[in-house]
């Protein structure tokens, strides 16, 4: 169970970095992903500014959160909440009839879809397993063996690239053509 809590922890930090630095990499990453907040509607201009700078700040406080191992399970407590939070806006968005771009991770123009909330859906499982683990003691063996520490280490990163990547790889799945054929 420590490998779990391991690569739970890699796995949220990773997307939680992720998406971090791909709102705050300048001030024109910023404020495109607070205008896409501002664009999805569910509050005004003025509390949707607040909530993005909020999703920044919150952000920070999980990746603080899920390193020291005394912390984790409220790093994991604050990612599925905030996780929650980004599945039921998403919802709420699409119900009313908006699928603004994704600005998770920064620069995707991908419209919001069913895939952003089931992504979100599974992180916030993922938080929910570690916690679950962590609270219960059962993921307590540290320090890990490095080669089990490595597996799971490698393992999460890889689902971190697959969960940033995943506007581009429904993009290369789709049914629906990116560019048109050749000599069309």
């Amino acid at each position: 169970m420590t490998y779990l809590v391991l690569f739970c922890r890699i796995l949220l930090a990773g997307v939680f970095l992720a998406a971090l630095v791909g709102k705050v990499r300048s001030a024109a990453a910023y404020r495109e992903f607070a205008g896409s907040v501002v664009r999805l509607g569910l509050f005004s201009r003025r509390v949707s500014r607040v909530c993005a700078a909020v999703v920044v700040g919150v952000e920070v406080l999980v990746l603080v959160l899920l390193v020291p191992a005394r912390t984790v399970p409220a790093g994991f407590l604050a990612a599925v909440v905030l996780l929650g939070a980004f599945a039921a806006g998403i919802v709420l968005a699409l119900r009313a009839g908006n699928s603004a771009p994704c600005r998770c991770f920064g620069a995707s123009s991908a419209p919001l879809g069913r895939v952003h909330v089931v992504r979100n859906l599974i992180l916030a499982v993922a938080g929910a397993g570690g916690l679950a683990v962590a609270v219960t003691g059962a993921g307590a063996a540290w320090p890990p063996h490095a080669g089990g520490a490595a597996v799971a280490g490698v393992a999460a990163l890889l689902v971190v690239f697959l969960v940033v990547r995943l506007d581009d790889l429904m993009s290369l799945f789709s049914s629906r053509p990116v560019m048109p054929a050749v000599g069309e």
